[in-house]
């Protein structure tokens, strides 16, 4: 099964509860065993084997480990294609998996196990047990995918008017150490703007000017373009450097120790398996 960050949710088919493991990404999977119910609720291994038998079938299952596993055992895959259409021929998940080194499909056995594959192969068997049952079982799983959205959304809002929030922990302590109290008004400002990227620099490697400037047909600022898990990595700067500031540590300083910490705070929230693209995309901001 999927690790990492992943949860289990459930799409309504027509009035049957299928279970999705769902990873947030595209590479959800989603279970043959409560699919295969909607033609055999009593013992529902036997559609999928007898799916898993067809020609057809091994040869689909068969090109997506070729373009999603770089460890497909594509020596072991043409002996069982050999066999595949015979009266003899039997494949079973497990055996498919031991056999080929496949991930497509999942298998766990026990009460509480049953066998789940990658949507991408989950629909290609709604289609083979029936056509009007897959456009059921798409339609709900688009509507759980909306509302993953939708949960995504909510949680990238709370954390960035937190992010705002927090803030003011920062620029209180600029204002109580950094600012002079008999400066005027207004060059006070440029001292919390100098501030502001001074985090800007050490999480995501460039100042708001510049980002701005890379980015001229984008709304709102740097902050409002960042992930989620740059968001939380912010909070944690902002406290930090407060904590600096009132060390009386020097700018330079600051900034060499909050963006270590900016990368190892990183690295940390997306050093999981099924966040590795997020991990690359986010890591590169840093700057070297």
């Amino acid at each position: 099964m999927a690790k990492g960050n992943t949860f289990k949710d459930t799409i309504n088919a027509n009035g049957l509860e299928i279970s999705v493991i769902s990873t947030g990404t595209n590479d959800d999977y989603i279970s043959l065993t409560d699919i295969a119910k909607h033609i055999n609720p009593e013992d529902p291994r036997f559609p999928i084997q007898n799916w898993m038998r067809n020609r057809n079938t091994i040869d689909f299952l068969a090109t997506w480990e070729i373009l999603s596993n770089p460890d497909f055992n594509r020596v072991q895959f043409e002996a069982v294609k050999e066999e595949a259409g015979l009266n003899r021929f039997v494949m079973t998940p497990q055996k498919w998996i031991n056999t080929t080194n496949a991930i497509g499909i999942r298998s766990t056995a026990g009460r509480y196990g049953g066998t789940f594959a990658h949507k991408d192969i989950a629909f290609e068997f709604a289609s083979w047990v029936s056509p009007e049952f897959k456009l059921y079982i798409i339609k709900d799983y688009q509507r759980l995918k909306e509302d993953e959205n939708g949960r995504l959304s909510l949680d990238w809002n709370v954390r960035r008017a937190l992010s705002k929030v927090n803030y003011k922990i920062h620029t209180n302590a600029i204002k109580a150490h950094l600012i002079p109290e008999d400066i005027p008004s207004r060059y006070k400002g440029y001292t919390y703007a100098n501030e502001a990227d001074i985090l800007n620099v050490a999480l995501f490697g460039i100042t708001a000017k510049e980002w701005r400037d890379a980015n001229p047909d984008k709304k709102g600022n740097i902050r409002d373009d960042a992930t989620i898990e740059q968001l939380v990595v912010l909070v944690n700067l902002e406290n930090l450097n407060a904590e600096l500031i009132k060390n009386g540590i020097s700018q330079d300083d600051r900034l060499r120790t909050l963006h270590e910490s900016a990368r190892t705070q990183m690295e940390s929230i997306l050093d999981n398996p099924s966040m590795k693209s997020l991990k690359e995309d986010n890591i590169k901001k840093l700057p070297k």
